[in-house]
């Protein structure tokens, strides 16, 4: 049985968003997984580009608030940054509550290589953490 995961961040733009396609992606269909902002927004292009370049295409997933999934059963409900683990200390229905914070990249669209290079150092703190969880097993 697949276990539900619930990621969430501020405005399910970046962080959250990439944390969903590593965890679909190194999961290899064990997890059910879903991402939501305290507020929705859209997916952040620069997030989009950095995943491409590891070979995840996460274009055609949509910005979500949470509201859409208050009432709902998970295994887990994991926040990546403070400001959502803040607001939403407590998920009702949630079996676990993880709180794996990241830095949030710049909030821009623009494709500027300095730009770029944030977005890429928090891709990768996301995908080291999400690979491990997916490949051993989501641990507190």
């Amino acid at each position: 049985m697949k276990q539900r995961v619930l990621i969430l961040c501020t405005k399910n733009s970046c962080r959250s968003q990439m944390a969903e396609g590593f965890l679909r992606h190194y999961g290899s269909g064990k997890f059910e997984v879903f991402s939501a902002g305290t507020v929705a927004s859209h997916v952040n292009a620069n997030a989009v580009r950095v995943m491409e370049e590891v070979g995840i295409d996460i274009s055609g997933q949509a910005s979500k608030g949470l509201d859409l999934f208050l009432g709902q059963p998970f295994d887990y409900v994991i926040t990546v940054c403070d400001n959502a683990n803040e607001t939403c200390p407590v998920f009702p229905g949630a079996k676990h509550r993880l709180h794996w914070s990241f830095p949030d990249p710049p909030q821009t669209e623009e494709p500027n290589e300095e730009f770029l290079k944030e977005f890429r150092r928090v891709r990768d703190m996301i995908q080291e953490k999400f690979k491990r969880a997916a490949l051993e097993g989501i641990q507190p």
